[in-house]
């Protein structure tokens, strides 16, 4: 995916002295990887606002999943939102569409992740022998035939986290060639996962910072089937 500088700049959703909140799209990664390609970091100097050096990423979210990303405007923002994250004290909301059905309306799925294979092609996978600790909380907010619209708050931030977990309870994502087992294409061009909200305690004594993406056009269709109502 390509984009330009503009692109970028029109997609800003939050600015302060300290933060940036941005709306990624789809398709583009974060950063430079070993395979050639666009990513963010090319377009950062975009987002400078007059400060020397160019913003930075506070955290990560996987080159197909659309939706709020944090950046920090300096080294000691970065240090601040690297601490809130790390402890657990952002609270991040994502929105998937799956195919099949939940066990019930709400749960908690626990499982522990590894990476498995080489650099150029690895993967994440449930590893109750040696992975590490992971929960993602999940939430059904309506159904239409084989799909199902789940709000979904990771409390660990492993590597496709929510996709790894939400396959292992039969419920991959739209979308997901990686980690859908053939069943979640349902004929879709991009994964249907996007990081809708987040919500950061930058500043003591005050409320968090409360931040929402809007829907991708990608998933549009799919969340009214399931009964979202737009906005």
């Amino acid at each position: 995916m390509t984009v330009t500088p503009a692109e970028i700049l029109a997609r800003l959703l939050y600015r302060d002295a300290l933060m940036l909140v941005i709306d990624k799209p789809a398709g583009l990664a974060v950063h430079a990887g070993s395979r050639a390609g666009d990513h963010l970091g090319r377009y950062l100097d975009a987002l400078r606002f007059g400060l020397p050096r160019p913003p930075e990423l506070a955290h990560r979210l996987d080159k197909d999943t659309s939706g709020c990303l944090v950046l920090g405007r300096h080294r000691a923002a970065l240090r601040r939102l690297g601490a809130l994250f790390a402890a657990g004290k952002v609270d991040k909301v994502y929105w998937a569409v799956v195919v099949g059905a939940p066990p019930g309306e709400e749960g908690v799925i626990v499982r522990p992740l590894a990476k498995v294979g080489p650099a150029w092609n690895w993967k994440m996978r449930i590893d109750e022998g040696g992975g590490r600790a992971s929960a993602t909380e999940w939430k059904s907010m309506g159904r239409a035939g084989r799909l199902s619209w789940l709000e979904c708050r990771p409390r660990s931030g492993r590597t496709h986290q929510i996709r790894v977990h939400l396959a292992s309870i039969g419920c991959p994502i739209v979308g997901d060639a990686q980690y859908g087992h053939g069943t979640a294409d349902l004929e879709a061009s991009r994964l249907h996962l996007h990081a809708r909200a987040i919500s950061v305690p930058l500043y003591p004594g005050k409320p968090p910072v409360a931040v929402t993406a809007p829907v991708p056009n990608h998933m549009r269709s799919a969340l009214t089937d399931c009964g979202w109502a737009g906005e």
